[in-house]
């Protein structure tokens, strides 16, 4: 496999399609996907599992994923929340936030007083509905200045049924046409928050692979910051993929599971040198 032929020193890795597939609450673990993330642990290859979910607050995430015996430590997991947060702050913004009441605790200590002068778009499912697109709309139109920040820009997602849903994305590509802005991306695929993660381990985008199940998202985000980027055929994987044009991955595995035996034999090879 050329994408594992460099020395893999860290690696990213998507959560939502890659570790388990659906909605948190319904989700089942990807076949495989319990016994990879158990020997990357224990192999000691640094780790960082970076993911868009807005849709619950970290709290019910690790719950949820400790409960499907996926045992992932705390602080190893990237997700927008603290990023948007430290950035509303920053800038003094009092954001309308559409956000699920799942995920409303991680928000609990942002200035959402009135007049609001931002509006701030997460992976609010049933939230994301007529009445506070609207209202969204109002502030977007009614105060100058007043940006538009997303948590993502994901097309779609797959249940665990196989259905395809919307994603925050489609969303906001909705307010950008009515109110005439272009939306601020706090997630992937803007290479800060990668970069955030490469950080925090200490490494090089040329060390690193990301492995994910979206191709725009996870591998061209990835590349665009000169990490190597993998594909799982799970998750929101379509064969479509195959066929893109504008992104080509440096690899596709079936599961989280068959990238994992490659990158950790290469690691152990390496360690035994």
């Amino acid at each position: 496999m050329s994408w594992a032929e460099k020395p893999i020193k860290g690696v990213l890795c998507d959560i939502t399609g890659v570790l388990y597939d659906g909605a948190l609450d319904s989700g089942v673990p990807v076949t495989g996907s319990v016994k990879a993330v158990k020997k990357l642990t224990e192999s000691g290859i640094p780790v960082r599992y970076v993911s868009n979910e807005s849709s619950v607050s970290m709290d019910y995430l690790i719950e949820k994923m400790e409960s499907m015996r996926l045992h992932i430590n705390r602080e190893h997991i990237f997700t927008p929340a603290p990023a948007v947060k430290k950035l509303l702050k920053e800038r003094g913004l009092r954001p309308f936030i559409m956000v699920s009441k799942e995920a409303k605790s991680d928000y609990a200590d942002v200035d959402q007083t009135q007049p609001h002068n931002a509006v701030l778009l997460t992976d609010a499912q049933f939230f994301l509905n007529y009445p506070n697109m609207c209202q969204a709309l109002k502030v977007l139109i009614e105060v100058e200045g007043a940006p538009l920040i997303s948590l993502g820009a994901g097309r779609y997602y797959k249940d665990k049924g196989g259905n395809l849903n919307l994603d925050v994305g489609a969303f906001s590509k909705v307010l950008e046409y009515s109110a005439r802005v272009k939306a601020e991306i706090v997630g992937k695929p803007e290479p800060s928050f990668f970069m955030a993660a490469l950080d925090d381990m200490g490494l090089k985008p040329e060390d690193v692979v990301m492995i994910g199940d979206d191709l725009e998202g996870d591998v061209g985000g990835a590349q665009r910051i000169g990490a190597r980027g993998v594909q799982v055929r799970t998750g929101k994987f379509l064969p479509r993929d195959e066929d893109n044009k504008s992104i080509t991955p440096d690899g596709r595995v079936e599961n989280l599971s068959e990238a994992v035996d490659v990158i950790v034999k290469q690691w152990e090879e390496r360690k035994a040198e």
